[in-house]
């Protein structure tokens, strides 16, 4: 019998109704009759699960089983706990809330389906004489309350450490449905680094002599917990506080405001003796904590952070001459890192952390080129698609603990095409499309049906150019009309479906017509006279981006470097501009203009908060403000990486790597690099299913040398010339007078010319 049908002959438990915020333990005792062989543990969880056997830790997925649409499906993990068994045994299983409880900033109870965490498992025993045996959870399985008094993904979790006798009593049995579960699908969410405190910065109280706050500064900010050590009396109670930022001076300098509602507080009541304590079911966002309560001197020693998100392979690298540039591109991975804990979070540490879609659309490309995430996207789209809306509609978060608020926002529900499609250029592997298609052709359909027969979408609720700067000071919406937007991405949805179901072998000629009709539509409204009538960055970046120009490309692509110049060289896009402005700009020949704005060091730019001390990507051009105050509280994330989509920029525009759209994968590379003088060199490199893709150059005077790795084939573009390579290392000269010439070729199994 396969594992999952196994399981689902187990029972979910759950605590007894009393037990309030406590954390329950469930626990089983069984002897081996005979030699073990083998032994599989199955277990899932309406909520978040630690396993020990014997006392000792059951695999090491942290927030297991991770987070999925629970209405429709909950991944189980597999745990080979042979070498954990003895003659005698006890299992013991720990549960916390998770994302199952009270979640988002409404505090709303996302799954009322299940009014309580439940867990499920179960033991396969193989015998050496060739027998076996099952221990299901149901009956036989007691219930005790765990020394964790509270946790909570936002607030933190409360443990008590002193030692109390437990009272076991039998564990009720949770109705539950059990066709739910699913083999683990995702990767798996683990303690991936540990970092030990930079500094312990100590303030005065009221500008006095007498200590204030004692902060331990880890040097990045991260996402994870902090694990500790101490020696207390009994009794004695530690409270930590977790913060990204600090005030600039003064004796209260630590920054929770941006926290909103997340409390992220961690309290200790110590058991006596020496101990070491990290968190079980919650994880901060965080750079600095507070101890508000820890007895004695402080030894930074006693402290680490550790690193959590999902074990994903990292594959994309960059390097150039200037080092600002380079710490921001680091800051980009850290975000990325920081936000993929088992969904694409938009942030870490508020009360939120939830899969917003219009987020994952934006950095996405950036994403794929970082890490090996496609694992991690086939699950997340995979819930995306169980929880899209009937009529077609997309929720604006996955999983969606909102229901319809604020769904079908154009850019954010727009990620249910544009995500696969780049997963599948990235990647190569077409099943992503055949699982997600239905999804997009629905998304197609419903935009179809809500733009009407003008085919521009009528006004309505959308985030539209989430924090742009052109709309004035504290304005959360940027300038550029909602039904612009709509129209812009209503039209590139309808392209990129088209193209997926070309591959997949769909007859899409209903929706070639349908997309020749959108751009007509769009033209017609917005395009008068070679100009486009929307004067923003963002209207004009999307508008070249998306191919919708036609025959005013070029007057656009003028007016966009115009716009640039006439806001004093400066950006002012939001969430839907900044990923395409740099592209904009130097795929219609202002390259140079492109480089001005990411090599900027004043606000607005990617280099203020770097020069600003920032180790990951802020969620605003300006959280922190020239005078060290904050920018609003309500939307002001230190770990956010939408702003972080520039890392394509500099992959697909400064060294020129890109996918080819009839061999993707990098099967056949696109090279195109764009050298500026005002870097001295830059190198990018991708990790391939074929090898290590990468694209570098360097200047020698007038001479820029080009270097190639090529793992497969490529197309190498230079100055308009065109080269077809094969696998090999490959040098091209490009001197001052217009020449280029090719200087060495090694290991090529191609036909370069």
């Amino acid at each position: 019998m396969e594992n999952s049908m196994i399981l689902k002959q187990a029972d979910w438990i759950k605590a007894p109704g009393d037990f309030g915020d406590i954390c329950p333990v469930f626990r089983k005792p069984f002897a081996l009759p005979k030699k073990a062989a083998d032994a599989t543990l199955l277990i899932s969880a309406i909520g978040v699960y630690e396993a020990e056997i014997n006392g000792k830790r059951v695999g090491d997925f942290v927030m297991a089983p991770g987070w999925t649409d629970y209405k429709h499906r909950v991944q189980y993990q597999e745990y080979d706990v042979l070498e954990l068994l003895g003659d005698k045994n006890t299992l013991e299983i720990t549960l916390g809330k998770g994302w199952s409880g009270e979640f988002t900033w409404f505090q709303n109870r996302g799954y009322p389906e299940y009014p309580s965490p439940a867990v499920i498992c179960a033991l396969k025993l193989g015998y050496a004489d060739g027998s076996s045996d099952v221990i299901l959870s149901g009956e036989g399985f007691e219930a005790a309350k765990s020394n964790i008094l509270f946790s909570d993904i936002y607030d933190g979790e409360v443990f008590d450490a002193r030692h109390c006798e437990r009272e076991w009593t039998p564990a009720p049995v949770a109705d539950y449905p059990k066709d739910i579960l699913i083999p683990q699908q995702g990767e798996y969410v683990r303690e991936i680094e540990e970092i030990k405190p930079a500094e312990l910065v100590r303030t005065l109280a009221g500008g006095g002599r007498k200590v204030g706050e004692k902060i331990i500064d880890f040097g990045r900010n991260i996402t994870g917990y902090v694990k500790f050590r101490t020696c207390l009396p009994e009794g004695s109670v530690i409270e930590i506080r977790h913060a990204e930022v600090l005030r600039e001076g003064g004796s209260a300098r630590f920054y929770t405001d941006n926290l909103r509602n997340a409390l992220q507080k961690i309290t200790y009541i110590a058991g006596g003796g020496q101990a070491e304590y990290k968190t079980h079911f919650t994880f901060q966002g965080f750079r600095y904590i507070r101890l508000d309560k820890w007895a004695g001197d402080v030894d930074p020693d006693d402290f680490t952070a550790v690193v959590v998100h999902s074990d994903i392979r990292r594959t994309g690298y960059f390097e150039c001459s200037n080092e600002k540039v380079n710490k921001l591109f680091q800051n980009i991975i850290w975000t990325q890192r920081g936000n993929f804990l088992d969904v694409p979070t938009d942030c870490p540490q508020r009360d939120e952390r939830c899969g917003w879609t219009g987020d994952a659309q934006i950095f996405i490309r950036a994403a794929t080129y970082n890490f090996d995430v496609a694992k991690f996207f086939e699950k997340w789209l995979a819930d995306m698609a169980l929880e899209q809306f009937e009529d077609g509609g997309i929720p604006a978060i996955v999983p969606n603990t909102l229901g319809e608020l604020y769904a079908n926002n154009a850019a954010w529900g727009d990620a249910a095409v544009i995500c696969p499609w780049q997963v599948y250029l990235t990647y190569g592997d077409k099943r992503i499309l055949t699982a997600q298609f239905g999804c997009m052709r629905k998304w197609v359909d419903f935009l179809r049906e809500e733009a009407g027969e003008s085919l521009t979408w009528p006004e309505g609720f959308y985030f539209g150019d989430w924090l742009a700067l052109d709309n004035g000071e504290g304005a959360f919406e940027g300038a550029t009309p909602h039904d612009f937007i709509a129209t812009a991405f209503f039209a590139y949805s309808a392209r990129l479906l088209i193209k997926a179901g070309k591959v997949l072998g769909a007859d899409m000629g209903r929706y070639e017509e349908l997309y020749a009709n959108i751009v007509y539509a769009f033209q017609n409204r917005y395009i008068t006279g070679g100009e486009l009538a929307v004067k923003t960055q963002t209207a004009h970046a999307v508008a070249l981006k998306f191919g919708l120009c036609g025959d005013a490309k070029e007057n656009i692509a003028k007016d966009l470097a115009g716009l640039v110049a006439a806001n004093g060289d400066k950006l002012n896009t939001g969430f839907i501009g900044t990923p395409y402005l740099l592209h904009a700009l130097s795929e219609n020949g202002y390259a140079e203009t492109a480089y001005s704005l990411l090599l900027r060091e004043d606000y607005p730019s990617w280099l203020y908060s770097v020069n600003k001390g920032a180790t990951t990507i802020w969620e605003h051009w300006d959280g922190i403000k020239e005078d060290g105050s904050f920018w609003d509280p309500d939307m002001n994330s230190f770990s956010h990486y939408a702003y972080g989509a520039v890392a394509d920029w500099m992959y697909g525009a400064i060294c020129g790597i890109d996918t080819d759209e009839d061999a993707p994968g990098f099967e056949n590379a696109i090279l195109r690099p764009l050298p500026d003088r005002r870097l001295d060199h830059a190198k990018a490199s991708i990790d391939t299913k074929f090898g290590t893709l990468s694209s570098g150059w360097s200047f020698d005077g007038d001479t820029v040398i080009y270097e190639f790795e090529v793992p497969n084939r490529a197309t190498v573009v230079i100055g308009g010339r065109i080269c077809e390579v094969g696998k090999g290392v490959h040098r091209f000269v490009s001197c001052g007078d217009g020449t280029l010439s090719r200087v060495s070729r090694t290991t090529d199994t191609g036909n370069g010319q």
